[in-house]
């Protein structure tokens, strides 16, 4: 089965909180969770590429295991990476990669809150 241009774009959409917009024309589909960007998505001669937000350490861990994952097209290579939607990479992995993304991206809880309400 292969994840390409319109799967990654759906489980994209999937994404809680997720808006899909095109800052940089139409072309690039560019997709956020709370103003932040966890994905950008663009198809070039039919073949789809997506960038992702990654752990540094698993950002080079991911570019070591599979040569469709390279250090990230116009972005941080720190980062965030550009994964080719060409079939090499597992369909689960892909979507692993667009969760972990996501998770990247969201508020971070405040230490007080996490703590939860003091008591009067």
């Amino acid at each position: 089965m292969s994840f390409g241009f319109n799967a990654a774009r759906a489980y994209c959409l999937e994404q809680p909180g997720s808006v899909e917009d095109f800052p940089f024309g139409p072309d690039i589909y560019v997709y956020k969770s709370h103003t932040k960007v966890f994905a950008i998505l663009t198809e070039k001669d039919t073949l789809a590429r997506i960038n992702l937000k990654a752990d540094p350490t698993e950002a080079v861990m991911l570019r070591q295991l599979f040569a469709a994952v390279t250090p990230g097209y116009h972005m941080n290579k720190t980062h965030w990476n550009t994964v080719m939607l060409d079939g090499t990479v597992p369909v689960n992995e892909i979507k692993r990669q667009i969760d972990n993304s996501w998770a990247l991206i969201q508020p971070k809880r405040r230490r007080k809150a996490a703590q939860g309400p003091t008591p009067d």
